[in-house]
């Protein structure tokens, strides 16, 4: 349905139902009634575009991921559907971008062609080119993580350093004496991925606490990267009795790995971490973790960049997270040995 036949319905001309919709110009109140009352009768909704033209805004929020060639982790997923249903619930739609490598001309449309009011970035890198980038335009932006130099962004984050810190105290007070980090993979650690760096630096800072032995690994986010990791842990430092992780995607593949080896958890080994929900009840035993709130950084996310569109000039705010570590049936008493 368009303005012609609305128009044609109301007995008024294009320009009529033109000037009634956009308050450009006065139109008597008898024929706006009667304008609205077609489009009442019809259903009609403004086209998007004419809206954004009127308002100065394309209501339209831009989610910049990671690129198109790589399967998005499950986390990765939940951050990208949190956003899309809290830009629902504010009446606007979000264009879904990838970034990196090839994929770079498509951040740059997004943020140069001006077709979004504001974007969200994800997968921060401690030195990330995209938020320098992001800073010349001038355009509204928040991230989910933070880099190395984050006090003039909005960004909302969970504490990997200290959360991992958290469950090494944990196993620490079980008795366990060599503890390892199973971390992200090793190009994510190597181009600079926060949450990576920040999880190795809680380990090492609290196993030197504890005064127990740290062995961290690099594991790449499937499955098969989890068991070939337990089966190079094994192997390489059998004295190890315990495991923190980052890594959600490996913990099947650590569980399958375990299963071949007949070992029980947590009678033979004991496993903590950071992880989606769902992961730690998955496994089993359901795993003791801190249970990212994927679906609570995604709606602060929107809320901060919303803040950042209405009011530029404001300070920019930071929402750092540190859930609970939920007890489940993975950790227990280090074994005797």
């Amino acid at each position: 349905m368009n303005i012609g036949e609305i128009a044609r319905r109301a007995g008024v001309s294009r320009s009529t139902v033109s000037y009634a919709l956009s308050g450009k110009r006065t139109v008597s109140e008898e024929t706006k009634r009667r304008i609205q009352a077609v489009i009442d009768e019809l259903d009609y909704r403004p086209n998007a575009a004419a809206r954004a033209l009127k308002e100065g805004r394309t209501r339209t929020l831009g989610l910049v991921i990671p690129p198109a060639s790589l399967r998005l982790t499950d986390m990765q997923l939940g951050f990208v559907a949190s956003v899309v249903d809290a830009a629902a619930r504010a009446d606007l739609d979000v264009l879904l971008s990838p970034s990196g490598g090839d994929h770079d001309r498509s951040f740059e449309r997004i943020i140069s062609g001006r077709r979004v009011d504001g974007v969200i970035l994800m997968e921060i890198r401690l030195e990330d080119a995209r938020v320098t980038r992001l800073r010349q335009t001038g355009l509204p932006f928040v991230t989910i993580g933070h880099t190395a130099h984050p006090h003039g962004t909005s960004w909302v984050d969970v504490d990997y350093a200290a959360l991992i810190a958290r469950c090494v105290h944990h196993l620490a007070d079980l008795g366990h004496r060599d503890i390892a980090l199973v971390n992200r993979s090793a190009e994510l650690v190597a181009a600079g991925y926060g949450p990576a760096h920040r999880a190795l630096t809680g380990f090492l800072e609290a196993v030197a606490q504890r005064g127990v032995t740290g062995i961290d690994l690099t594991c790449a986010d499937d499955a098969a990267a989890g068991e070939a990791c337990l089966e190079r842990l094994r192997e390489d430092h059998p004295e190890v009795t315990a495991i923190a992780t980052i890594n959600e995607a490996a913990l099947p593949g650590i569980q399958r790995g375990l299963e071949r080896a007949q070992l029980s958890v947590p009678r033979d080994l004991s496993i903590a971490g950071v992880a989606a929900q769902h992961w730690a009840e998955d496994f089993r035993p359901p795993l003791t973790a801190a249970d990212v709130p994927t679906l609570e950084m995604g709606t602060h996310a929107v809320d901060l960049l919303l803040e950042r569109i209405a009011a530029p000039d404001t300070p920019p705010r930071h929402l750092l997270l540190t859930p609970p570590i939920s007890l489940r049936a993975s950790t227990g008493p280090a074994p005797v040995r």
